[in-house]
């Protein structure tokens, strides 16, 4: 957390109605949906692309934001990695909004940022934003292929860069109004703050690095599980054993699940994310990880091959 000495502006009784959501790709516009259809705010959204934005109007009915002054939070959506390397992490697009928000938000206004982001980024933002807004990060775990299970409604991570970062954060998101409010407050006042949320259960954590983490290292755990499959996989080609046999026989223990290798490590998250948990430290780098990125290319490299054979027989 930030010494005490930063100023930061927080009001127990400040009232949160205006939405901006930033960004609205595959991640922000079923957020700014699901805000929407939740009832009881003012929503609205921005995107640098037309199409986007038309698109939420037209199926959402998302107004369009043409400034970004007087909103009580900003949710950050915006992708972050390199424009023409999608497998890169960059975040550039995002810094960018936020010096534009920095330069028309009033103060006290909570910044959230759902994108995935390197370890330090919030605080780097906390400091743009010159202590004005109160900033947090909520990584998502939306799932576009199970979208009922894994929607924008499911347990998440979430942590401040201050105190008060958090505290307003954890209203928003999950109404739990005695992170808000004195234990003296009225019944009342807790409902109306329940009302007042979007209803998603948070798991909030002490250091908002923490939250940083818990996403990219979310995603290169699944990347290892992908790609030790994968390796199985070339073993058993190598010495004439059936795969599909021997991972149906190991996952019948009950803490085991060897996952099917497919076409390589798809998608441009996993890649990405791994890549930026091997960018956040200095000091160490994670050898197994690397290594698996190597599995993968191997295994990709086997695919090609065999499928080059195929054709000329």
């Amino acid at each position: 957390m930030l010494s005490a000495d930063k100023k930061t502006y927080y009001h127990e009784d400040s009232s949160i109605s205006k939405i901006l959501i930033i960004g609205l790709g595959q991640l922000g516009l079923p957020v700014a949906k699901y805000i929407k259809q939740r009832g009881g705010f003012d929503v609205y959204g921005y995107d640098i692309s037309s199409k986007a934005m038309d698109r939420a109007q037209t199926t959402a009915g998302i107004k369009k934001a043409t400034n970004f002054s007087d909103f009580d939070v900003y949710i950050l959506c915006i992708s972050t990695h390199k424009p023409d390397d999608m497998f890169s992490p960059q975040i550039d697009g995002l810094l960018s909004i936020i010096d534009k928000i920095s330069k028309e938000a009033k103060n006290g206004a909570l910044v959230s940022i759902e994108s995935t982001i390197p370890k330090g980024t919030s605080k780097k933002v906390f400091e743009m934003l010159n202590h004005r807004l109160h900033v947090a990060h909520a990584p998502h775990r939306w799932y576009a292929l199970e979208e009922q299970e894994h929607g924008v409604n499911q347990v998440r991570v979430i942590g401040g860069v201050c105190d008060c970062c958090l505290k307003i954060a954890m209203y928003f998101y999950d109404g739990r109004s005695e992170n808000m409010n004195n234990s003296s407050s009225s019944s009342s006042n807790e409902e109306k703050n329940k009302t007042k949320s979007l209803g998603i259960p948070m798991h909030p954590v002490s250091d908002i690095e923490i939250a940083e983490l818990a996403k990219i290292v979310e995603n290169a755990h699944r990347y290892l599980q992908i790609a030790f499959a994968e390796d199985l996989y070339i073993y058993c080609q190598a010495n004439n054993i059936s795969f599909p046999e021997l991972r149906d026989a190991v996952n019948t223990k009950w803490n085991v699940h060897i996952l099917e290798p497919r076409e390589g490590i798809g998608g441009h998250c996993l890649p990405k994310d791994t890549k930026m948990f091997l960018q956040s430290s200095k000091s160490i780098k994670s050898k197994i990880l690397q290594a698996a990125i190597e599995v993968d290319q191997d295994y990709r490299r086997y695919r090609e091959a065999r499928e080059i054979k195929r054709i000329e027989t």
